[in-house]
Order: C-alpha cells, then sequence, then structure tokens
C-alpha cells in the first residue's frame, strides 16, 4: 500500500483547502495539479485552454499527476476532469487512497458564483460561461460520475466547514491504512457439503477481489458479468484488480432489471463464454445486485456442468441475501425463479460502500432482508436496527458494515443447516416471501423492488399470525414501526387479487397443494405452518390490497 491521499471531484468540492489542511495535520507534502499547472505555463488554465486547447492541457495533467504519484506521503488534489483519463484513474488507484469530495450542484454553482465575486481580478470560471450554467453543471456531474465512482471513499461537503471534511477523510484514511493492504477475514461462512463459501464484508474492499480470489484457490481466467449501470461504475476497479492478479478477465455487460433474469439473457452469457473459450477451471464472477448474482450462477451452474463462480454484490438485497445460500435461478413468465440450480459461489466479497452510489429506492428495499433476518433469528440484530436507523439511512460507514455483517451471518448459519431445503430449517427464510413473489409476480416483476414487495409480504404474514392468534398485536406493530423508520411499502392498493392468489399457488413453497407459510411468533421467532385457512389467507390480501 502507497502511502498516498488522493482527492478528486468537481470544481468547489474543497479539494485545495481540504486537501492543504490534510496535508498540515498529517506532515505531509500537498500538490495541486491546476495549481501546478499554472505555475509551470505561466497563466491561467482559461487561457491553456483557449490558446492550446484542452488536450494539451490534459497531457500536462497526466505528467504532473504521474509525477506527484511517484512520490509518497502527500496529499494530492486533482482537477476536476482529472479522472476522464483511463491511464490517470489506473495511476491514482495504484498510489494511494482515493476520496471523492462530492457536492450538489446547486451547492457547486453557489460556489462558483461566490467565488468569482470574491476574486480580486475577475476570472469567470469556463462552468459560468454558459447561457444556463446550474444546468452544465448538472450535466458534467452525470457524465463524471462513473469516474467519481472509483473511490474509495466518498464525502459529501454540502452542510460541512472544511475541518469536518477534513476530519471525514482524515477517519478514511486511517481506516483504510489499517486495514487497506489486509487481507479480509470472513464475516461468516456458508458451511455445506457441496463446498464452503466464505463471505468477506468490508467498507472499500473491492480492490481486493483479485487476491481474495487466489486465496480462495482460483487460479485461472476470470469472466466478469454486471449489468451495464454496475459495469459503468465498478467495473474498471474490479477487472484492475484481476489483472493485478494475472487473471486476463473479460467483460460482459446485461440490461438492468428484474426482466433480464431470463434464458434468453443466460443463452447470450453462454454465447459470450463460448466466444471466450472458457474452461471448467475459469471463474464466472458475478458482479453487481441480485439480478445478477441469480442470472450468472444459473449460467455458472449449467455451462460445461459446473464452473467456480465468484458473487461481488452491489446492492443490500444481494449482500445480506441473493447471494448467500447457492440458490441460483431464471424467471418464468408464470413465475419468479422456477428454472433454476443450487450452486455455491467459491466466495462472496461484499464492499459495503458500493451501497453509497445505489440508488435511494434501491437502498431502501435492501433494508427489508436485513429487517427479515433480525425478526426470524436474531432479536438483538432487530435492536440494533431500531437503535441505529438514522446511521444505517446514512450509510455512516461502522453500523452499516455491521448491520451487513450480521445480517449475512444470520443467512449463513441457516443455509450452513439446511443448503437445499430438506429439514425445513432453511424455509425460515422466506418470511414475508410467499406474498411478496405473488406481489412480484402479479404485477409484472416490474411495479415492486423485491425488497419492497418482501416488506409488504411481512406485513401481511405478521397480521395472519396475529388473526391465527399466534402473534400479540405489541409484536406486529413494532415490526410495522421499523419497517416504516426505513421508509418501506406496508401495503400494496390496486393490486389485483386474483392474480395474487394465482402466483402463490406457483409458489415453491407449495407442497401437495398447500403453501408452507413462515408465519410469526415473536421477534427471533417464527414457525412453519402447512395449512392456514383460505378464509383468512383472503382477509389479509383485502386489507393489504385494498385502494
Amino acid at each position: 500500500m502507497v502511502d498516498n491521499i488522493i482527492l478528486i471531484g468537481f470544481a468547489t468540492t474543497g479539494k485545495t483547502q481540504v486537501g492543504r489542511l490534510v496535508a498540515d495535520r498529517l506532515g505531509w507534502g500537498f500538490l495541486d495539479t491546476d495549481d501546478e499547472i499554472v505555475r509551470k505555463e505561466g497563466k491561467p488554465i482559461p487561457d491553456i485552454f483557449n490558446q492550446e486547447g484542452e488536450a494539451y492541457f490534459r497531457r500536462l495533467e497526466r505528467s504532473i499527476l504521474v509525477t506527484a504519484c511517484q512520490q509518497e506521503k502527500n496529499v494530492i488534489a486533482t482537477g476536476g476532469g482529472a479522472v476522464l483519463d483511463p491511464q490517470n484513474r489506473q495511476l491514482i488507484l495504484r498510489r494511494g487512497m482515493v476520496i471523492c469530495l462530492d457536492a450538489a450542484p446547486a451547492t457547486i454553482y453557489e460556489r462558483l458564483l461566490q467565488d468569482t465575486q470574491n476574486a480580486t481580478s475577475p476570472n469567470i470560471r469556463p462552468l459560468l460561461a454558459v447561457a444556463d450554467p446550474l444546468k452544465r453543471i448538472m450535466e458534467l456531474k452525470t457524465q463524471r460520475q462513473p469516474y467519481y465512482a472509483i473511490a474509495h471513499l466518498t464525502v459529501n461537503t454540502d452542510d460541512l466547514p472544511v475541518e469536518s471534511v477534513a476530519d471525514e477523510v482524515l477517519k478514511g484514511w486511517r481506516r483504510w491504512s489499517q486495514h487497506g493492504d489486509v487481507s479480509l477475514t470472513p464475516a461468516a461462512e456458508v458451511k455445506t457439503e457441496s463446498r464452503n463459501c466464505p463471505i468477506f464484508v468490508g467498507w472499500g474492499c473491492l480492490e481486493q477481489l483479485g487476491s481474495m480470489m487466489r486465496r480462495a484457490g482460483l487460479a485461472h481466467r476470470a469472466m466478469l458479468v454486471s449489468d451495464e449501470t454496475v459495469l459503468s461504475r465498478y467495473g474498471e476497479r474490479a477487472m484492475a484488480s484481476l489483472k493485478a492478479e494475472g487473471f486476463d478477465p473479460c467483460a460482459l455487460g446485461v440490461p438492468p432489471g428484474e426482466t433480464t433474469k431470463s434464458i434468453e439473457n443466460a443463452v447470450k452469457i453462454f454465447d459470450f463464454l463460448v466466444e471466450h473459450r472458457v474452461e471448467r477451471e475459469d471463474a464466472i464472477v458475478a458482479l453487481g445486485g441480485g439480478v445478477v448474482g441469480d442470472l450468472t450462477g444459473f449460467v455458472a451452474a449449467t455451462f460445461l456442468r459446473g464452473l467456480p463462480w465468484v458473487a461481488v454484490p452491489t446492492s443490500l438485497v444481494a449482500m445480506v441475501d441473493a447471494s448467500i445460500g447457492g440458490k441460483v435461478a431464471v424467471n418464468h413468465p408464470r413465475g419468479k425463479n422456477l428454472i433454476g440450480a443450487f450452486h455455491q459461489p467459491g466466495m462472496i466479497l461484499a464492499d459495503v460502500q458500493t451501497l453509497t452510489t445505489l440508488a435511494p429506492r434501491e437502498l431502501i428495499s435492501g433494508w427489508a432482508e436485513v429487517i427479515k433476518h433480525g425478526i426470524i433469528q436474531d432479536p438483538g440484530l432487530f435492536s440494533f436496527l431500531e437503535e441505529n436507523a438514522p446511521q444505517l439511512m446514512a450509510l455512516q460507514p461502522e453500523a452499516t458494515t455491521e448491520a451487513v455483517a450480521r445480517s449475512a451471518r444470520v443467512k449463513a448459519r441457516v443455509v450452513s443447516e439446511d443448503e437445499k431445503e430438506t429439514s425445513g430449517k432453511r424455509m425460515l427464510l422466506n418470511y414475508g416471501h410467499t406474498i411478496g413473489h405473488a406481489l412480484e409476480s402479479a404485477t409484472g416483476y416490474g411495479h415492486f423492488l423485491h425488497g419492497e414487495a418482501v416488506a409488504i409480504g411481512m406485513m401481511g404474514v405478521a397480521h395472519l399470525s396475529q388473526r391465527l392468534g399466534l402473534v400479540g398485536k405489541d409484536i406486529v406493530e413494532r415490526q410495522r414501526q421499523l419497517l416504516q423508520r426505513f421508509g418501506l411499502p406496508l401495503s400494496a392498493p390496486g393490486v389485483n387479487m386474483e392474480l395474487v392468489l394465482k402466483a402463490m399457488e406457483l409458489d415453491k413453497k407449495t407442497r401437495e397443494g398447500a403453501i408452507h407459510w413462515v408465519m410469526l411468533r415473536d421477534i427471533g421467532e417464527v414457525i412453519t405452518l402447512h395449512r392456514v385457512p383460505q378464509t383468512e389467507v383472503i382477509a389479509v390480501l383485502e386489507e393489504l390490497l385494498k385502494s
């Protein structure tokens, strides 16, 4: 590990001020690449752009960055567009901890105006010299966001003074310097007859993908499959890590969304593997959410009668649920996950920091599975969620990493006891899923996110448990309040009742025509019932679905 801190981010996010302050506190050197360019050229950056062109400026920028990164114990503030150059991105990831300072477009616009007004000699920044500066800032930020996402840490500077931003940078640096070059220890492990699967959970650990795969005994090529959105954000970091360990990786992007989990898309991945002459010793790496994990794992289970695969979940649902347990599948038009297999990954690497770029709705959806794990087997986790909800919603690193690790341990423990659902133990993980899966199917897999449907399903089954006298109102209310605190839906008004009932009949939890329901007894305790009166089920559904 190299002792450098490299700051990236848009203009006016505070890279220079924060960088100087961090360097002073560490006793390190400081270099601002834009200032160094101005010093060497003897003229302002706008003049360099106007007289020599952007290509000339970018060459200067790369040269200065290379020189700066050859040293150690430096804080380096880069220009807002430095990350556009792929060589620059590879360089800074090799030469230190990369920290992105971020701010909202409106904040950036106000700061640009203030900088211009405070300047002793007017120096209108190019960003302001357009008809609609705010629109231009928004466009540029959107274009550059995938490149800013390479950072090991992102610090939002909107409402923080410079000193507080520096504090956050130093906290992140200390964590990274202590653990960034140290192999992770498993947060949990799935232990089955077919294979043991270690689960690694950490903040900013994606760069360790290649080295951890080596430690897991994988030694041949690696084929990376990801959805197109995740690939644009994290594909470069994952590929760089694999290349550094000699895996000679190739990447394939698939469209995002539940409809991608189909036989047709599995065939496209089969074609990709055939084209690259993949052999049984090669591994497939699934980088993304549950859809990518299920689809890629299904391909790994069936191509050449089984390939090793690695799950690198980037959504909360995938980190705590979908990637753990070896269930891999694609959907059938008449039911979710009806075509699949059990095929354990060789390892799971969950970089919790990737949740910082997850869409808010996706993040909220994921908390349903974490809450579910507390309900079915870990009342301590449930209490932790109650006590730390604001920190978890804000993705505070320590709290979020702990919640993900604890939730993963619940899933791993249950799967280890019942890998293929033969003893009934694994059935407990289906709490809320009978109704949840039916809601997804009845709405064509396009209306609800998985966690949203599960949250509604958990409320439905909790009310059903109460109607059957299995649990008291206080426990049902405690569940409702926690789901609500995390912004999860509690009902599904307007969904067609007949379609929901038909989907439930096709559910995988049906045995001899009767659904096996997972019912609530207490926080940390659920049981299974094989026959529940249909009149009670319909009564609960009527409440959940009424407009």
